[in-house]
């Protein structure tokens, strides 16, 4: 007799990564669910997807809880197959293309993509996988993935249906989305639906370490409460810090040897990527920076900032080609691009994205400022393509509209430059015949020694500078 016992081990989710983050169970165990059924959404570095069932079954045993770390190809469930039910043939799709050969969706029900942000045809087929794939990259760098079609969709948990990342969203902000007003087709809760939720308090009462529930009711535990979650006993009293005893005198500070208190975090998502991209970066790169100010006084009325970087680095790009550049070091090559990609820097809450300002040379000032907006919005919706995060050519890191001068950016490979755009400034300047204040941006540079001179880097930031000097 044949084991009817199934194994499922996470797979690859098109993103090159070697784990994701449990976001919320669609089962408990015990529960019967049907081959392609979702059975648990999943966390990346990108976005939330859902993974749909490979079997039809009995749920006998399920990995772990909400926030729970799972290795790609490490145990996600165990069911017990039920031989009445449907079943996928021996050979046949695993079903982890998710949405592969699915029926059409309703408009703003489900979004069908390929990890390789391509065109996908009618029949939802992704490109042939004879063609050759660049790199689809990562939020903060490049890393290889899969050819894999994957698909969200909202599903109806506990009578509410939404996007998984509406709901991470919604737990993120502390909002019960049973109590959201939903605005979206066929009743669905919106993004849009939870920050206004969320801005309104009208929804409020599930903290960010709250109970999931899975579908049939039953409580989830989170992976790890917080202490103060535990419940106080009776007549306890939480003394409160101070820095005098009892008697009213200074207290010395704990010796060296004490360890400090604190709850671990395990990083996820976004920043876990964030923390494995920049050890690589800088395990591979040979930086240096140079740092000079970019004078404005000769600005003429109110301008944008950002646009003016963008358009100043442009112009740097075409006098000194060698910084806008990939570099291979393994090989020893050198590639200078003819157009002029830049990666953004955006911080979240999440973690850091860099999504690319395509043909930043071909924009004026009201297309670079729509563009850098629609990215933002993406980015902050988590609905941004695996291609908009790959692909630049340099960066930029406007660091200085919250604090800091002078920075040493990190080069991400395959790029070799990144600009850091510190925080304006009123400096005392010397003039013929005298001293002015001038309003100044402080600019850092850092680059890749191996691909680039220090004359190249040093005319690059030359050529910056100038143009950010020019009256508009």
């Amino acid at each position: 007799m044949a084991n009817t016992k199934k194994t499922f081990l996470l797979p690859d989710l098109g993103e090159g990564l070697p784990d994701a983050t449990i976001v919320e169970w669609y089962v408990k165990e015990g529960d019967t669910i049907r081959l392609d059924d979702n059975l648990v959404s999943m966390e990346t570095a990108k976005a939330v997807v859902d993974v749909p069932s490979p079997v039809s079954g009995k749920v006998i045993k399920l990995a772990g809880a909400a926030g729970d770390v799972i290795v790609t190809g490490k145990m996600l469930a165990e069911f017990e197959i039920d031989p009445s039910m449907p079943q996928r043939a021996e050979g046949q799709d695993t079903g982890h293309h998710h949405g592969a050969g699915s029926h059409a969706p309703e408009d703003g029900d489900k979004v069908v993509a390929s990890d390789e942000g391509g065109v996908i045809s009618d029949a939802g087929e992704a490109a042939p996988k004879g063609e050759a794939r660049a790199d689809s990259g990562t939020v903060v760098g490049a890393m290889q993935s899969s050819d894999a079609v994957r698909s969200e969709q909202a599903v109806a948990v506990g009578g509410v249906k939404a996007m998984p990342a509406v709901r991470a969203m919604a737990r993120k902000l502390g909002v019960d989305i049973a109590r959201v007003r939903a605005s979206g087709a066929d009743g669905v809760v919106t993004m849009d639906d939870v920050k206004r939720a969320a801005a309104d308090g009208s929804a409020s009462g599930i903290a960010p370490s709250a109970r999931v529930k899975g579908t049939g009711g039953a409580d989830l535990p989170p992976s790890r409460p917080h202490p103060s979650a535990i419940p106080q006993t009776a007549g306890a009293t939480t003394p409160s810090r101070s820095t005098l005893s009892q008697g009213g005198k200074p207290m010395r500070t704990q010796p060296p040897g004490v360890s400090a208190s604190g709850q671990p975090e395990q990083l996820k998502g976004v920043r876990r990527n964030m923390a494995r991209v920049m050890a690589d970066a800088h395990a591979k790169v040979v930086p240096t920076t140079l740092c000079d100010d970019a004078d404005l006084h000769a600005w003429l009325g109110k301008q944008d900032i950002t646009a003016r970087l963008v358009r100043a680095i442009v112009a740097a790009c075409k006098t000194v080609p060698a910084l806008n550049a990939w570099f291979d070091g393994e090989t020893l090559t050198r590639t200078l691009h003819p157009h002029v990609d830049i990666g953004i820097a955006v911080d979240t809450e999440d973690g850091l994205f860099v999504p690319a300002l395509r043909n930043a040379d071909m924009l004026d000032g009201a297309g670079v400022r729509g563009a850098i907006q629609r990215l933002r919005a993406q980015v902050e919706d988590r609905t941004i393509p695996a291609t908009e995060l790959s692909g630049y050519t340099i960066s930029l890191s406007n660091f200085g509209m919250f604090a800091g001068r002078y920075a040493t950016p990190v080069v991400v490979p395959p790029c070799v430059a990144i600009i850091g755009a510190g925080k304006l400034s009123h400096d005392v300047v010397a003039v013929m015949g005298g001293i002015e204040v001038h309003r100044r941006m402080p600019i850092s540079l850092t680059f890749d020694h191996r691909a680039c001179t220090g004359g190249e880097a040093a005319r690059f930031l030359k050529a910056l500078l100038d143009d950010m000097a020019l009256p508009q």
